[in-house]
């Protein structure tokens, strides 16, 4: 294992590493590549489908909730101004904005789930915090434009809205 200050290599990958941050035992995922908005990071598929959503589920209806495989993809984390994009219509994680080796892949957690299994008090560190983490059905109308939704929680967004 590979230790830099406060973190630890746990595992290599074609596109990304996982550490782990030794003060807290928090695990990332690191890109080994450079990736421009709009590009394919990597596929994923289902390895399970779920019922209901757990903490490292992504939803794709609103009874299909699905852990990803490659499984490394699950050390994602959440920010509030994510890099990354789980389009759970082509089974692709896509880049959002510009990734270069090293950077932590992040994505919207909201953008995938309609209901967090486990909501949050936030501590992404970004300008654009939003704070609580609870999933898209509790988002605010002006965050709507801010982020890309998947097809499935877009759907459900607007729904909600022409119940309004």
């Amino acid at each position: 294992m590979i230790t830099e200050a406060r973190r630890t290599l746990i595992s290599r990958y074609t596109i990304a590493e996982v550490w782990q941050d030794t003060s807290n035992g928090h695990h990332s995922l690191h890109s080994t590549g450079a990736y421009q908005p709009g590009e394919v990071i990597s596929a994923f598929t289902a390895a399970s489908i779920w019922a209901t959503p757990s903490y490292l589920t992504v939803q794709i209806s609103n009874d299909k909730h699905i852990m990803l495989a490659p499984q490394f993809l699950e050390y994602i984390n959440h920010s509030c101004d994510p890099n990354a994009f789980f389009d759970t219509t082509s089974f692709q994680l896509v880049c959002l904005k510009p990734i270069f080796p090293g950077d932590q892949f992040t994505f919207f957690y909201p953008s995938a789930e309609w209901n967090m299994a486990q909501p949050f008090a936030c501590r992404c560190g970004s300008a654009n915090c939003i704070g609580e983490i609870t999933g898209a059905s509790q988002l605010p109308e002006a965050l709507l434009y801010r982020y890309r939704f998947t097809d499935f929680i877009r759907s459900k967004l607007d729904a909600a809205q022409q119940q309004d």
